[in-house]
């Protein structure tokens, strides 16, 4: 009986460049205070947030997305059409079918890579970078790219208190391919869907089309039980990414969080032990929550203020609406 052919690839994958995007507006707080009858201050102490960066109205995230992306082709030294997968981890894609990866892959000149959307909100940079992991070494693609790309602001209602002004719009995106040495540890995911309600949309896309004010569903959260979620459960989660991959604490050059809320970045620190000497993302003082374009944005700005960390190993964690999560040890690139 004939037997199946299976393909092998290369032994390990790293992240070779990274590429980021930012929306072109910069919106301080005082510019959100009134819808919400709050303060700079209380948001500033809340969340950390001094000004977030939001797109124009024509800017969508696939825009975001494909600056994002030459930017890391460029820099991994790579041609497009040598990708061997897209992988887009959004939920700002304006239609709910066809994929925003598929426009992003013809746009960058990577067709016929197959490519596809990754729906877990802000863990989705972490699930695409685990799924790049497992291509790459089963011999399926050669070169991966890997974005985040959000533009929340067009689900933001400026009267919600609960997340409206944390969000920003953003895209990050890395090339990852094959290397001889392990550039990229096990993945720690999961979710808990029992909290699915916890984030999310305040009503389904078709309560919409019935809608006479043509009011579209926006985004809100169980703030505090996504804090107390964040904050505990997460760490344990950080915790034990750090332990299957052979790595401590004393190891790491960088922590790279999901940038949500600067209070929930220093009580994960604080939780970890993380020595005085490993670099802490904190990007979310002037770019906002970004979802799934947070932890490569907030990666590309702390080695471009921080060049001599490359190289070294970051802890990546990502969580949000699902409740998903996900993390991983990685090289720097």
């Amino acid at each position: 009986m004939a037997s199946l052919n299976q393909t092998t690839g290369a032994p390990h994958s790293r992240i070779y460049s990274l590429g980021a995007a930012r929306g072109d507006l910069v919106v301080p707080n005082d510019d959100l205070i009134g819808p919400i009858d709050s303060s700079d201050e209380w948001i500033r102490q809340r969340t950390g947030i001094i000004e977030r960066r939001r797109a124009s109205e024509k800017v969508q995230a696939i825009d975001l997305a494909e600056q994002a992306s030459l930017e890391a082709i460029a820099k991994a030294g790579i041609k497009a059409s040598e990708i061997g997968a897209v992988i887009v981890a959004t939920i700002s894609n304006t239609v709910q079918t066809p994929s925003l990866a598929a426009l992003l892959a013809d746009r960058i000149g990577a067709t016929p890579a197959p490519a596809y959307d990754v729906s877990a909100a802000c863990a989705g940079y972490t699930y695409g970078i685990a799924q790049a992991d497992a291509l790459i070494r089963g011999g399926i693609a050669r070169y991966v790219l890997v974005v985040g790309a959000e533009k929340l602001s067009d689900f933001a209602k400026p009267s919600d208190r609960s997340i409206s002004f944390l969000l920003g719009d953003g895209a990050g995106a890395a090339i990852v391919g094959p290397a001889e040495e392990p550039g990229i540890g096990p993945t720690l995911w999961g979710s808990d869907g029992s909290r699915w309600d916890s984030v999310g949309m305040d009503r389904p896309l078709k309560d919409a089309f019935n809608d006479p004010d043509g009011e579209f569903p926006t985004l809100r959260q169980d703030g505090q039980g996504v804090f107390r979620w964040a904050v505990w459960d997460m760490a344990k989660v950080a915790r034990e990414a750090l332990e299957v991959s052979g790595i401590t604490a004393e190891d790491l050059t960088a922590f790279v969080p999901h940038q949500a809320n600067m209070r929930i970045i220093d009580e994960f620190a604080k939780q970890l032990g993380l020595p005085e000497s490993v670099l802490v993302a904190r990007d979310i003082a002037h770019t906002g929550n970004t979802s799934a374009a947070s932890i490569p944005l907030a990666m590309h700005q702390l080695l471009a203020d921080h060049p001599e960390a490359s190289g070294g190993y970051a802890l990546q964690i990502g969580f949000g609406a699902g409740l998903v999560y996900g993390a991983q040890v990685v090289r720097l690139p």
